[in-house]
């Protein structure tokens, strides 16, 4: 076959290697998944309950937050979120932008978006972008690493 010819037909199916990824996530794949995770977070979020927030995450789980102060494993997690539930912060949603998936690793990115009470006690909306990445557990995503801004 002529090197450019082969180079096309390379290219030509490489291109189509992501394009199939696609349709299988439109089909459930990962999406469904990481939807029903972020329901499970939010809800436990939004009931103030840090504890049950925690048992989202893995035993050597990683939360790198804005502040730079990184929290390792499920009571580092709890005690993060506790004091974030406690300083009004409410109304969480995690909105799906995008997912995929390779053996037991599911990775996620989403929209964030909460209230949260001001110095001078009046709410505000807050949120920005998290990145996730999840082990599957049984039929289960729990959280791996966790990053947000």
């Amino acid at each position: 076959m002529h090197p450019v010819r082969s180079t096309l037909v390379g290219l030509s199916l490489a291109l189509l290697v992501p394009v199939a990824a696609l349709a299988a996530d439109t089909k459930g794949g990962p999406q469904a998944d990481v939807r029903a995770a972020y329901a499970a977070w939010d809800a436990a979020f939004n009931q103030h309950d840090a504890k049950a927030l925690s048992t989202a995450y893995v035993a050597n789980a990683r939360l790198l937050p804005p502040t730079h102060e990184a929290a390792t494993g499920p009571a580092e997690i709890e005690k993060f979120f506790a004091g974030v539930i406690g300083s009004g912060v409410s109304n969480h949603r995690l909105e799906l932008l995008d997912s995929g998936s390779s053996g037991q690793l599911v990775w996620a990115s989403a929209r964030w978006s909460a209230e949260a009470k001001g110095t001078d006690g009046t709410v505000k909306k807050v949120g920005g972008f998290a990145t996730h990445v999840f082990e599957r557990s049984g039929n289960r995503l729990k959280l791996r690493e966790h990053t947000f801004n």
